[in-house]
């Protein structure tokens, strides 16, 4: 049992023995199905932890004979398939992380893993292979001798593309990979290639070392889908055990939307969990520097719909320009691609639009705002808590101060000249709220929609629901009058014993005089 070459189980047992383990052990059955067959190279470009990492570890304990994984797997989903003992620790397995390597070697990288892999290969096999040769001769001398094919598994596989400004060293790591993955060798003793990345493969001249590997990503995963992130029956069973309410953890690490299926942020959910408490915990991922880096390239329309999406809103975008790197990013449809490959944007891929997938990534965004071009945006932004204070409070004056704010940070970017894009500032002007509160634009209630309603979660503590009814040349008062008498507040009876009514109006008369104003009005959940 070696580090690279015949890995035990140690990862997937840690895994398994973690307080909260979720069986992901069906992407094995389907990873059966492909291995020896022309399908058998499988390509993961997922975000930061989605679970790749994990499947790794959990391809190793199946896959190697490095260790007797039959007591780890006999309680999972996978050992009640028919594949199930036929492939159980039957490989050959080489399993190098890319990213540790580059973390130390970078130049020499490619010598440096084969270094690794041969000397673990010559503590088995001794002198019985021919070291100076290239890594795929070497892999086929070992399955001649043994007749056991390899299963490779490359973590981390485009760190060297992704930070690696060295097109010379691209292009000799491409060769390398193409030696593993598509040589005349490799073709008899390669049983099953994963690889896993961020982003998808590049789109260069050498892309033929990979044209035989079928591609996941976070735009179609396919099959596989459900294996990466969290589904929501999942979240849900994990809300029951560990006493969270789920509309607030959906709110926070919802939003992802591949195949059809709501997936959720994996480590964030894990750790909202554990801690029993709603936080940050995907910040801190070393692809939070990208929200900077494309969004204060500026590209022309960016910010308008940067903004949009905060407010709530769906942009559509071209995921097809885009070249699968972070550097050769030439227009907003390619920085809100690679965006969405990072995980700091959902795609709907119905209507080829981009948003904002849960609250958690939109405080991400809160962050890199508050630099250069942004700056005003993120001043806005920082008014959001007292905003939402000033309105639970009653005071009137206040909101309609803080809001004026909001009007002359996004005048220049949102048209607005109709209810409906004050709805959507007013939006961007709580923007902290949805912290504790389902945000709802044109909530069905009564007898019409309610253009704001602000439901409260479980979190929410005492802060009362809300309903905020907009007016354009009218009047605060007017708004208040709309919603008794069409009766929106009935559908918020069931939310604490308490419901503030909000009116705001912004005239803009023929004498340009531009003003905001607002009542504030307590009722009783039953009037």
């Amino acid at each position: 049992m070696g580090i690279y070459f015949n890995p035990g189980n140690e990862s997937f047992t840690k895994d398994k023995n973690s307080e909260l383990y979720l069986d992901k052990t069906g992407l094995l059955e389907y990873l059966n199905r492909v291995v020896g067959t022309n399908a058998n190279c499988i390509s993961v470009s997922h975000a930061r932890r989605f679970g790749k990492s994990h499947a790794a570890g959990m391809i190793d304990a199946y896959y190697s004979r490095g260790c007797d994984s039959s007591d780890l797997f006999k309680d999972t989903e996978i050992a009640t398939k028919d594949s199930y003992k036929k492939y159980l620790n039957q490989y050959n397995v080489i399993h190098i992380d890319v990213s540790s390597f580059w973390d130390v070697y970078k130049d020499n990288i490619i010598e440096k893993i084969q270094e690794y892999i041969y000397d673990e290969l010559e503590q088995v096999f001794g002198s019985q292979l021919d070291y100076t040769k290239m890594i795929s001769s070497v892999l086929m001398s070992v399955y001649k001798i043994t007749n056991i094919p390899f299963v490779i598994i490359l973590d981390e596989w485009d760190c060297v593309i992704r930070n690696g400004g060295n097109e010379k060293l691209v292009h000799k790591y491409l060769a390398f990979l193409h030696l593993l993955f598509k040589s005349e060798e490799s073709k008899a003793f390669l049983a099953l290639a994963y690889i896993t990345g961020i982003l998808p493969i590049k789109k260069i001249k050498d892309e033929s070392a990979f044209n035989n590997f079928r591609e996941y990503t976070m735009l179609k995963s396919k099959q596989i889908t459900r294996y990466f992130g969290f589904t929501e029956e999942e979240v849900k069973n994990l809300c029951d055990i560990y006493h969270m309410d789920f509309e607030s953890v959906k709110a926070w690490y919802n939003g992802y939307l591949i195949d059809g299926l709501h997936m959720y942020n994996p480590n964030s959910v894990v750790q909202a969990m554990l801690d029993h408490d709603f936080d940050y915990y995907w910040k801190n991922t070393s692809s939070f520097e990208s929200i900077n880096t494309f969004i204060t390239m500026n590209y022309e329309g960016l910010k308008d719909d940067v903004l949009a999406m905060l407010a709530g809103e769906k942009v559509r975008v071209n995921v097809n320009t885009f070249q699968n790197d972070l550097t050769t990013v030439a227009s907003k449809d390619d920085a809100l691609t690679a965006l969405i490959h990072l995980g700091y944007l959902g795609y709907d891929a119905d209507k080829k639009s981009a948003y904002v997938p849960n609250y958690e990534v939109a405080a991400a965004f809160e962050l890199a705002l508050q630099t250069g071009a942004w700056s005003e945006v993120a001043k806005s932004i920082s008014k959001c808590d007292e905003l939402l204070d000033a309105t639970l409070d009653g005071d009137a004056d206040k909101v309609a101060e803080l809001v004026e704010l909001a009007h002359e940070t996004y005048t220049p970017i949102i048209k607005y000249n109709d209810e409906n894009s004050l709805s959507c500032v007013l939006t961007m002007a709580y923007f902290t709220a949805s912290a504790y509160y389902n945000i709802v634009r044109e909530f069905p209630s009564g007898k019409g929609y309610a253009d704001l309603v602000f439901i409260p979660r479980t979190n929410a503590g005492t802060r009362p629901a809300m309903i905020v009814e907009l007016k354009y040349n009218k009047s605060a008062d007017s708004a208040i009058q709309q919603i008794k008498e069409r009766r929106y507040q009935g559908a918020l009876s069931g939310y604490g014993d308490k419901i503030l009514l909000v009116g705001i109006n912004y005239s803009d008369d023929a004498k340009k005089l531009k003003k905001h104003t607002c009542i504030i009005e307590e009722i009783k959940s039953c009037d």
